[in-house]
């Protein structure tokens, strides 16, 4: 809702900005209609081009630029000014005016298309570094939501990966401390290193023990990523690890919904240097019918425009739905909603429906 009365404003100013230079000049050839030829009004017909160059491209310039010539000469026959020093000002005012607007015009599109370049450019990287979870993971149904904060590059630090391998489905949630093109890296390096791993190890510890070498082999300083990695098998049990990352929700079948927090709290991958024990696996049951939202902690930190934080637990009722990715669309529109402007972070959620296992592997 917040995102489509943002277009509509933005439509409805690109629309005022492309009719303002006629505007101009229509209130250029009244006044001077009105008022007469002695207070010198043709030279501002020059505004014409001056704010054409804002929207469009060259060529409506270039024509709103000829259109207030012509005005001018026609206004200087009807004031009885043509050839004289007023009139010849005015054509020269235009003129110039519309030879800077056409420059203006020709820097804004290369800009425009350097930008529109580098959006594509974000848009490829993304989709390689977060590629589409499948909709069915092994005994799980999935699905995924991101939105950016960096609403120009669309593409931030937070970080998902689903990988089914014969012992379960493994996934990892985290998030990268900063901004930019250094978080993104960073991210590219975590899941890299957890793409290959949840094939390989036997348990999540032996999974991140691999991600936590492959980060502190690029990370340096106080750089760090916060994460939750989970592992859920057909035997009814998910095993959670968290590296100091928000509590997933989990909604019981019943409609019990908590948090999944653990016994006691770890510091986040990359942080080796500070000898810290790392997280003990803790187990919850994760029978048919169960879900669990795993999150970054740009969906809790959110805030509307009172300072209030979004209420993920007491919204949960939304991801309701008997379609995972219709329910967790309802819950992103929803957190946009509650911001009801940009958000301030990236805001990455997966959710895991629990299906029955012996219905999967029927399937």
């Amino acid at each position: 809702m917040a995102r489509g009365r943002r277009a509509s404003a933005a439509r409805l100013a690109q629309v005022l900005m492309a009719a303002w230079p006629f505007v101009m000049m229509g209130g250029v050839v009244a006044v001077d209609l009105l008022a007469g030829p002695q207070y010198g009004y043709l030279t501002l017909l020059a505004l014409g081009p001056a704010f054409a160059s804002l929207v469009g491209r060259v060529r409506r310039t270039v024509v709103i630029g000829l259109l207030a010539a012509v005005l001018s000469l026609v206004l200087a026959v009807y004031d009885d000014l043509l050839g004289a020093r007023q009139s010849d000002l005015s054509l020269l005012s235009i003129a110039g005016v519309t030879v800077a607007g056409v420059l203006a015009a020709m820097g804004r599109q290369r800009r425009e298309q350097e930008l529109a370049d580098v959006r594509s450019v974000a848009e490829v990287a993304q989709r390689v570094l977060l590629r589409p979870v499948p909709r069915r993971a092994g005994h799980l149904r999935a699905a995924v939501s991101y939105t950016s904060a960096n609403a120009e590059a669309r593409i931030g630090g937070d970080l998902y990966e689903i990988v089914t391998g014969p012992g379960g489905v493994r996934v990892i949630v985290g998030d990268v401390q900063g901004k930019g093109l250094e978080a993104v890296e960073t991210a590219a390096t975590v899941l890299g290193a957890f793409r290959e791993a949840a094939h390989d190890e036997a348990d999540l510890l032996g999974v991140t023990r691999r991600v936590e070498r492959a980060l502190n082999r690029r990370l340096s300083g106080e750089e760090f990523v916060t994460a939750v990695l989970a592992e859920a098998t057909t035997d009814g049990t998910l095993t959670l690890l968290n590296y100091g990352h928000p509590a997933p929700l989990l909604l019981r079948a019943d409609g019990e919904t908590l948090l999944a927090e653990p016994g006691a709290t770890a510091p986040p991958l990359g942080l080796s240097e500070l000898n810290a024990p790392g997280p003990a696996p803790y187990q919850v049951p994760f029978a048919p019918g169960d879900q669990i939202l795993l999150y970054t902690d740009g969906v809790v930190e959110a805030r509307d425009r009172t300072g209030s934080f979004y209420p993920l637990v007491e919204r949960s009722f939304l991801l309701g739905d008997d379609d995972p990715e219709q329910a967790l669309e309802k819950l992103r529109l929803d957190l946009v909603a509650h911001v009801d402007g940009p958000l301030h972070d990236d805001a990455a959620m997966l959710l895991l429906r629990c299906k029955d296992p012996a219905l999967s592997e029927a399937a």
